[in-house]
């Protein structure tokens, strides 16, 4: 299973709106996906719960990992960009 590693970009860490963007986006990935500091446990990126749980700030490094897919490498990185990205800085739709 292809994975990567990302440092957060949004200020407020991964939550809320960033937190929202990959949770979505891993739930339309149509394939497992997990998340989680590197060397702990990972959870399921499609659980806005488990996500927020991981607490993670701005600059810390995360794991993505994909289920086994011919996308998945595409996959990873539409999910590595979300997390790299400062959404905070975006303006709302």
């Amino acid at each position: 299973m292809p994975s990567r590693i990302v440092a957060v970009g949004s200020r407020v860490g991964l939550h809320a709106r960033p937190a929202s963007l990959l949770v979505k986006a891993a739930a339309a990935a149509g394939v497992p996906v997990t998340v989680g500091r590197v060397g702990d446990k990972a959870v399921n990126a499609a659980s806005m719960l488990s996500v927020l749980a991981l607490g993670v700030k701005q600059g810390e490094e995360l794991e993505i990992t994909v289920g086994d897919h011919e996308d998945a490498e595409a996959i990873l990185d539409q999910l590595a960009t979300l997390v790299l990205t400062n959404h905070d800085d975006e303006p709302s739709a």
